[in-house]
């Protein structure tokens, strides 16, 4: 591709889905037919810094053609560089970022078949064998082989997107080879999905906090969510005002359920008092973690809760608009919030004087495109931005310099819906539960060899065994991998951990985002390791020297071993202790100093090479 302004036109569609987005092209400069008398038209853009500061439409109008068209030509891309004035390169290097754009032909249709590590253990393998078979290239079906598509609780799991205007999207899970093919094909034809609350064992239990309406109210009714409580907590914020609502947050004891563990209290207050205007909120909705799907089924199960989370999460900062970053892998919650979203502006609860209080907040829903990393806040700035999602270094912090470079909280979505039954309940009924160090719920996100896989609620300080329990944990249980792929493995005789950030952390481990993956003695742990592994080579992005090369490293040592298959590994993993060690200390971000844990814990805890 010709990474400077060339002779490539925009096909009809994909310049109607460019101006759907930005509206009509004002100068031929942008594409607007030009006009003879005016020959200056063509010399310079028109616009400067106004044009430029329209660079955050870049990630959404890359959606906007792969989604028409199903990948992105030199056409397309050149004429949504004038629109934006974006130098052609760097929006080369956006589009190349993302796993589910494309910048080559391929067919219009594609189905993404999950291979991380439940659906492996689910024998996602021979089902992508068994669909490539079905679907040669005359199909008109492209089969990609996915990282985690947040559908663990029903592994295996598809997603087939089909683009067009509107694009389409079928998902089947647990997928069979013929349910797979028929999403592909047929995605109109393809079953409905189950509802959320199917992910929920515990659905309907009244002394539930954060799920307590998944299957009980009906997600896309506003009136259904008033009448089960909802906007009472948001009426509270504004009795209380914005320093009561930061107040009744830090007296709670309410920390980041993310994985950092960060105080939101002293987050919030810390943005607050900024004097640099405007301040951002951002809601992280870019749950990629290998074995996580909560935030899935809270946004698809009872999305206005996490609406009016960010009402009060915002006027307690003095923020005016409200960025909700999603996975691009989540059309049904799309679809859901974006509904809601509409639902609460229409009604007053969003918009220019919320509920009457002279408060204006409002969210824009942005989409990611297939970006581990971009779960990392400030790679997800440069995401909104329409930058690489490249983490930043810090400091400056977000409170002080984030989107746009203005002061900015970040929270996940549990984090956030914590927000709602603390202002309820009040800050010290809420402090009650939990520990005394770890208040509060905390939802776990448990699958794998269990009969009943889905999301739990639980208090702080239950153990794993008593969750595991719950969830029906099979005979033969080999080891339970705690936080995903950038968490590490626990063995069957350590289910007295108790869940607790500091439980975890003095049992050499960590509870991360809640991730909870059983694997019984029918999965090959080595095959399992190399998969995180190839997970963070891929995910990497690339912008440090240590993460960079040691996730190469660190996959190619692994590769070798399982390949060698019970010879003498001593040589490899002392290799790749060395490499791991060099990972945790000098890499930019998380991904990179996390990205040897599981590893690690294998080889230390399972004895998995032994």
């Amino acid at each position: 591709m010709d990474l400077h302004f060339g002779d490539s036109k925009p096909t009809d569609e994909e310049r109607a889905a460019v101006d759907a987005l930005l509206g009509p092209p004002e100068s031929s400069w942008e594409g607007a037919a030009r006009d003879e008398m005016r020959t200056e038209d063509l010399r310079w853009a028109r616009g400067g810094r106004k044009a430029r500061e329209r660079r955050d439409l870049l990630l959404p109008g890359l959606h906007a053609i792969n989604d028409r068209i199903g990948w992105i030509s030199e056409g397309a891309l050149g004429y949504l560089c004038r629109r934006l004035t974006v130098p052609p390169a760097e929006a080369y290097g956006v589009a190349t970022f993302y796993a589910l754009f494309s910048v080559r032909p391929r067919p219009a249709t594609v189905l993404h078949v999950c291979t991380d590590l439940a659906c492996t253990a689910a024998g996602a393998q021979e089902l992508c064998a068994g669909i490539e078979s079905r679907l040669g290239p005359g199909s008109g079906v492209s089969v990609a082989r996915s990282p985690c598509l947040g559908l663990c609780e029903r592994a295996p799991a598809a997603l087939a997107i089909r683009a067009g205007d509107p694009v389409r999207t079928a998902v089947s899970a647990p997928a069979t080879v013929a349910a797979a093919v028929l999403a592909g094909t047929a995605p109109d034809s393809a079953p409905e999905e189950p509802p959320a609350a199917l992910a929920v064992p515990q659905a309907g239990d009244p002394s539930l906090l954060l799920l307590r309406r998944v299957g009980v109210v009906d997600p896309a009714s506003l009136d259904d969510y008033r009448a089960h409580g909802g906007y009472a907590a948001l009426r509270r914020a504004f009795a209380l005002g914005p320093a009561g609502v930061i107040r009744e947050v830090t007296d709670s004891g309410l920390v980041g359920r993310g994985g950092a563990a960060f105080p939101t209290g002293r987050k919030w207050q810390a943005t607050a008092s900024q004097p640099d205007r405007p301040h951002y909120l951002v809601c992280n909705a870019d749950e990629s973690e290998p074995g996580t799907f909560k935030d899935r089924v809270i946004m698809e199960g009872d999305p206005y809760a996490l609406i009016e989370a960010m009402t009060i999460a915002a006027y307690a900062i003095g923020a005016h608009r409200g960025f909700l970053y999603l996975r691009g892998e989540y059309p049904r919650a799309l679809r859901r919030l974006a509904h809601a979203v509409a639902q609460a502006r229409a009604r007053g609860f969003l918009g220019d004087d919320i509920l009457g209080q002279g408060f204006a907040f409002d969210i824009e829903i942005r989409r990611g495109a297939g970006a581990y990393i971009c779960g990392e806040e400030t790679a997800l700035f440069n995401s909104v931005e329409g930058y690489r999602g490249e983490p930043r270094a810090k400091p400056p912090f977000p409170v002080e310099k984030g989107l746009f470079g203005k002061p900015t909280v970040e929270n996940n979505v549990e984090t956030l819906v914590n927000v709602v039954p603390i202002l309820t309940m009040g800050a010290p009924a809420y402090a009650a539960l939990g520990t005394g160090t770890s208040t509060g719920p905390k939802l776990f996100c448990v699958s794998g060899s269990v009969a009943r896989p889905g999301v739990y609620e639980l208090p702080f300080g239950a153990t794993l065994g008593e969750l595991l329990t719950l969830a029906g944990v099979r005979d033969g249980l080999r080891a339970v991998l705690l936080g995903g792929a950038a968490g590490g493995f626990v063995r069957p005789d350590e289910l007295g951990i108790p869940l607790t950030f500091e439980g975890t952390r003095e049992a050499g481990t960590t509870l991360g985002s809640g991730v909870v993956l059983a694997f019984d003695d029918t999965v090959p742990l080595p095959r399992l390791l190399l998969r995180i592994a190839e997970f963070f080579r891929d995910e990497s992005c690339g912008q440090c020297v240590p993460c960079r090369v040691g996730t190469v490293r660190q996959e190619e040592a692994l590769r070798r071993i399982v390949a060698r298959a019970g010879a003498d590994a001593a040589g490899d993993i002392a290799l790749l202790r060395e490499v791991g060690r060099a990972m945790r200390d000098a890499s930019i971000c998380g991904l990179g100093q996390t990205a040897w844990n599981a590893v690690e814990s294998a080889i230390d805890r399972l004895g998995a090479y032994e």
